[in-house]
């Protein structure tokens, strides 16, 4: 028998989990998503974000019916879950037209085509992952037949993959900045729907982004809810004074119609993508922010 026998160092659990080894684990949450999707065929998608809290309609309104039908035990209290579940179904909206608009580019997508006619959807939807919007987002894609991809993140509070990612591609991220890198590197247009504090910093960054011409290709940018963003973010008011240009506010289209969100963002990628795929997936990773 040896005197020594050492595990080695990719499977010695103590040292993978160990910051001397974060670099190789920052590496995996690249290689590992980069090898499935490449797999699956995906080269271009459409990115939702939005926030995890907004329920579907059907669900706001069952809350609210058994909250109504509830012997009142503590009126105050009663009255204050009724004011909450009535604003999640004013909310509501916001998840029935991500699941409407996400159905209409799957269905338009997968009447492309994939890359020169073929079996896959031209684009293919992708989200955070977890509930509200993203969920939305992900049963729409589904209920028009195509491919949906979710890239979920461990929170301490766990956040679950929602139910509507397809089964090959679901992942689940530790460093939220490589989740963040997969869900832009490869998308073609954003589609931002009223969402919290990740929301406002994805939206906050890919602008950043393009605004900078760090992603030297078009990304459309479309934001829902005129009414929402105009009290939560008033971007009008630093091109006032002088932060960004003016232009800069034509980097984004802001809508809170379907029937617009869905012209608008078929006749920029009709434009800018649908003869041009990715092929980011067979570049070297020095070309990641020149796709």
């Amino acid at each position: 028998m040896p005197r020594h026998s050492p595990p080695k160092a990719y499977k010695n659990p103590d040292f993978v989990n160990s910051g001397d080894a974060r670099a190789m684990r920052i590496m995996a949450e690249y290689l590992e998503p980069r090898k499935r999707l490449r797999e699956a065929g995906v080269e271009d998608t459409i990115v939702f974000y939005g926030s995890a809290r907004i329920p579907s309609r059907k669900d706001a309104l069952a809350r609210l019916k058994n909250l109504r039908e509830q012997p009142v035990l503590n009126e105050p209290e009663t009255a204050a879950a009724i004011k909450v579940a009535e604003r999640a179904l004013d909310m509501s909206v916001y998840y029935e037209a991500s699941r409407d608009l996400a159905f209409r580019l799957t269905q338009w997508s997968c009447e492309l085509g994939g890359n020169g006619g073929g079996q896959h959807q031209r684009f293919s939807i992708v989200t955070g992952g977890g509930a509200g919007i993203m969920e939305a987002a992900n049963r729409g894609a589904m209920e028009a037949g195509g491919e949906t991809i979710g890239m979920n993140i461990s929170l301490p509070d766990e956040q679950f993959p929602n139910e509507f990612i397809s089964e090959e591609l679901a992942f689940e991220f530790h460093y939220f900045f490589m989740r963040k890198f997969w869900l832009v590197y490869m998308a073609k247009a954003a589609v931002v729907m009223p969402g919290g504090f990740g929301t406002l910093d994805e939206f906050t960054e890919i602008l950043t982004l393009v605004q900078t011409g760090k992603m030297r290709r078009k990304l459309p940018i479309l934001l829902f809810g005129s009414e929402y963003w105009k009290k939560v973010i008033a971007l009008d008011a630093m091109a006032d004074f002088g932060v960004i240009d003016q232009s800069d506010l034509d980097l984004f289209f802001v809508t809170d119609c379907v029937d617009d969100a869905f012209d608008w963002l078929k006749a920029q990628l009709l434009e800018w993508a649908v003869d041009h795929p990715g092929g980011g997936l067979t570049t070297d990773v020095e070309n990641v922010e020149g796709r």
